[in-house]
């Protein structure tokens, strides 16, 4: 059963509207890789602690890292404190001339060594920052690469059953943009957050040792400052995620414009195109004319709330200073001081809204590691296998869903060397049968036998060793046509793999290229015809030199001419092994020794053509319906 029969019985992973109608309404979430602002995981808690595993063989660097990051803000932040005292030193020796104190002069002396302990001191903050970020980028890559190592493990271990329920770009996203996502947030995100809390912490320590009021004063603006920040971001925050969300559609729906543009325009839909994409354009506008707005208001506002602050600092500094109560230089140690201490609270609500993404993405990526995987091959399981080739199913019993079986009490006996046939219409189980051979699917009862011997008793690899397939869809990856032959059997000569070439039909052709079997193909093959690709895979096939066969309608988007190259390479390939075909065209399987016809999962009859003929039933009305004309002269 091929993957459109598939989805007959598999409910819908997803859906694609018709090129030139506008996309649904609505949605937001994941679209084209892109993270939404203020995705909130499902489980925080249990995500973080996950995460944290990846994080705990790095524990003594992200410890020092905690040492660098403290040494950093410990020497940027008393700092300040350390340049007021050459203001006080200088405001001193001013007051002394303007006094006429015999002797007064600014102290030029005392301020040079403060100013070389301040270079010092801005030297090894640097330093510090340079080595915690040089740190911090080496745990986050190490992490990140053992996440997307276990991932991509993970990937080979999933049943095809997952990859038919979940959109191959979704699980694309989470291996990529999910995981540069939390790469990305441990790599800054998390000095950050640490850098924010104790750089708070330590101000907030210096400003009480400067003056405890003035303190007071900071403390009581920062309320309204959050109030501010939390009533702007709330609302933001939902035009950023409108913005986003129609982002993706109108992506969307470029995407499908691009991809069916030849039909929308067999249609004549550019106009409902172009309308639909103009409704999601001036929505877009909307939603980030307002997003861009209301989040470029908020320092404006949050900087006039921290001015009235600074203008009630100014004004009780001056008193104590006035007073004697204070020194100028610890007042403008104060300023600079006020303003560090609303930066790291800012700082601080932006980056957890980001490790809260980060988490969501997280999660994400923990769904796929876990994920239910194929059973796991027993013990005692035969790690290589050379079958004659003979095939039997014994009461197969299947069912995509646990609830409703597609195939009941299947049998059937094949030998070695035959060629089976597999017909029926579409969404009878033809793909589904030879998936269940090669255990792509674990049956739900029976078992199905190669020379006697139960395929679960069989590693999956030995298992799948045996096989070779030529498939109606044609997959050639980016190399050389040398090594897309040889991708079965990367080891084999290059007489070999000319023999292979030969065999298929291929080979002049191939000679014929500029550069021959070291022509490269691109990512799609395009550079070569349909008809070539195919050659090629049985070319690949030939090679691989399996004891059975499948052939899944390898000539069906072909012209007449390819076809019989097709077929005469196939009947090459089919010489002294176990054959199955799956035919639509029923043209291509009158040779075959045995044909199965399949309708709803079961074989509903099975013989030779001539005996399929002669009995009159689904199958003759099958290929009478196909071949009335050609049929009449036959029999007549």
């Amino acid at each position: 059963m091929s993957s459109t029969e598939r989805h007959n019985t598999l409910p819908p992973a997803t859906g694609r509207r018709p090129p030139g109608f506008p996309p649904p309404p609505g949605g937001g979430g994941r679209r084209f890789g892109m993270m939404l602002p203020a995705e909130k995981p499902k489980d925080f808690r249990r995500t973080v602690r996950r995460l944290a595993y990846y994080l705990r063989p790095h524990s003594l660097a992200l410890f020092l890292v905690f040492i660098l990051s403290v040494g950093g803000i410990v020497f940027n932040v008393i700092s300040p404190k350390i340049l007021g005292r050459a203001t006080t030193i200088i405001f001193a020796g001013v007051q002394a001339k303007a006094a006429g104190t015999p002797g007064a002069a600014i102290n030029f002396a005392g301020i040079g060594q403060i100013l070389r302990l301040l270079l010092l001191l801005y030297a090894g903050s640097a330093i510090c920052r340079y080595l915690e970020q040089y740190i911090m980028a080496g745990i986050s890559q190490k992490t990140i690469f053992h996440l997307r190592s276990d991932v991509s493990a993970k990937l080979v271990r999933l049943p095809l059953k997952y990859y038919d329920a979940n959109p191959h770009g979704d699980i694309m996203s989470r291996l990529t943009n999910d995981i540069d996502t939390i790469g990305n947030t441990l790599q800054q995100s998390l000095t950050q957050i640490l850098e924010a809390f104790i750089t708070l912490a330590g101000v907030l320590t210096l400003m009480l040792t400067i003056n405890g009021w003035l303190t007071l004063i900071v403390l009581v603006t920062l309320p309204l400052s959050f109030l501010v920040a939390r009533a702007v971001t709330r609302y933001s925050q939902k035009q950023f995620v409108a913005q986003q969300r129609e982002l993706g559609l109108l992506n969307a729906h470029v995407e499908e414009m691009f991809g069916g543009h030849l039909i929308v325009k067999a249609f004549n839909r550019e106009a409902a195109s172009v309308a639909a994409f103009k409704a999601i354009n001036e929505r877009l506008y909307e939603a980030g004319w307002k997003a861009q707005f209301v989040s470029g208001i908020i320092m404006p506002l949050l900087n006039l709330v921290q001015n009235l602050g600074y203008i009630l600092t100014a004004v009780a500094g001056a008193v104590f200073v006035t007073r004697g109560q204070m020194l100028i230089g610890d007042v403008q140690a104060f300023f600079q001081y006020s303003r560090q201490f609303n930066q790291p609270i800012l700082q601080a609500a932006n980056i957890a809204n980001i490790f809260q993404s980060a988490v969501a993405a997280a999660e994400r990526v923990f769904e796929l590691l876990d994920a239910a995987e194929e059973i796991p091959d027993g013990r005692d399981a035969l790690a290589t296998f050379s079958p004659a080739g003979n095939v039997r199913f014994e009461n197969v019993q299947f069912g995509y869903k646990e609830d409703e079986l597609l195939m009941h009490d299947l049998n059937i006996e094949v030998h070695s060397g035959q060629t089976v046939a597999i017909v029926g219409p579409t969404g009878a189980g033809k793909t589904t049968l030879v998936n269940l051979l090669m255990r792509f699917y674990e049956i739900s009862g029976g078992r199905i036998l190669i020379d006697g011997v139960d395929i679960r008793d069989i590693k999956r690899s030995a298992l799948r060793s045996i096989f070779g397939m030529v498939l109606q869809d044609t997959w050639l990856f980016k190399g050389t046509i040398r090594d897309n032959i040889a991708y079965g059997r990367p080891e084999a000569s290059d007489e070999e793999i000319y023999r292979a070439a030969r065999a298929a039909q291929i080979d002049h052709f191939i000679r014929t290229l500029p550069e021959g079997y070291n022509t490269v193909l691109n990512e799609e093959a395009s550079n070569i015809s349909a008809g070539q690709k195919q050659l090629l895979t049985i070319a690949r096939a030939i090679l691989a030199d399996p004891a059975i066969l499948i052939l899944d309608e390898a000539t069906s988007s072909v012209d007449t001419r390819t076809e019989i190259l097709i077929q005469r390479a196939m009947q090459e390939l089919m010489k002294g092994r176990t054959s199955f075909v799956i035919a639509h065209r029923l043209s291509t399987v009158r040779d075959a020794d045995l044909i199965l016809v399949l309708k709803n999962g079961d074989v509903v009859e099975k013989g030779t053509h001539a005996e399929l003929l002669a009995r009159g039933g689904f199958y003759a009305e099958i290929y009478h319906s196909q071949f009335a004309s050609g049929e009449l002269q036959e029999t007549g």
